[in-house]
């Protein structure tokens, strides 16, 4: 557990009150509440992740016979695969479309203008996936299984070749610790702790305290709730990726 993350957890208890007003918490439902909310920054804000690559050094037997390869947790989606035969055939010959377009149009690079080479290729890109497509893959995160529909021990995927996956990971908070920092997270986790306090003063109902105060656990959890309603929704318009950008 990081100091940070005591540092935070003490900002959101001091914005419910504390230490003047006693709350009914327990330290473990205060961690409980803590790791929620750094759950759902995670899943749905666009900070809560990065874009990453990983390689997956070698393609087993085992990953043949099963057709799918196993991916660390940290990962929560996949957007790419990168072709094998790409990288197999980056050494060009004589009779490559890229070898005659590199001989006869850049042939000179203090002269020559590589517009044209540089549109011909993303030319070449754009037919290959349309005839060819992107390799179709599916992923869960929770059995953290990469799925690839390609000839498993071909040349597609030979045995002790290697992979490269775009990735998103998780952004891990007890490495980055200006996570705890982050305006919305703060808000967010001072809501889920406050409406937990609700919840353990829900039996209370109009009970008067010293100085006249009376304390209305119900009324406390519903203002608890339109909070981290209000927080999710901003969270979506304002700070998660759009619609279908992850995929896994």
């Amino acid at each position: 557990m990081t100091i940070q993350r005591d540092q935070s957890k003490s900002y959101c208890l001091r914005n419910l009150g504390f230490p003047v007003i006693n709350l009914n918490l327990d330290d473990d439902q205060i961690e409980d509440r803590v790791d929620e909310a750094i759950k759902y920054f995670q899943e749905f804000h666009a900070d809560g992740t990065e874009l990453s690559f990983y390689h997956y050094p070698t393609i087993t037997q085992n990953d043949i016979d099963n057709k799918y390869i196993t991916i660390p947790d940290n990962i929560i989606s996949i957007t790419r695969i990168f072709n094998l035969q790409d990288k197999l055939a980056s050494n060009i010959n004589i009779f490559d479309l890229r070898y005659q377009l590199r001989l006869n149009e850049m042939w000179d690079f203090t002269s020559a203008s590589f517009l044209n080479y540089q549109v011909t290729m993303q030319h070449l890109q754009t037919l290959n996936i349309l005839f060819s497509g992107e390799i179709p893959f599916t992923y869960d995160r929770y059995t953290h299984k990469l799925h690839i529909w390609w000839a498993w021990g071909s040349t597609e995927a030979p045995l002790n070749s290697d992979i490269v996956l775009e990735v998103y990971n998780k952004v891990d908070p007890e490495i980055y610790t200006d996570v705890y920092q982050d305006r919305w997270l703060r808000k967010y986790c001072t809501a889920l702790i406050k409406r937990m306090w609700a919840t353990n003063m829900s039996k209370y109902s109009n009970v008067q305290l010293i100085g006249g105060v009376t304390l209305n656990g119900m009324q406390l959890y519903q203002q608890a709730q339109d909070e981290i309603s209000a927080l999710e929704q901003e969270c979506e318009m304002k700070y998660s990726l759009p619609v279908g950008f992850f995929t896994g």
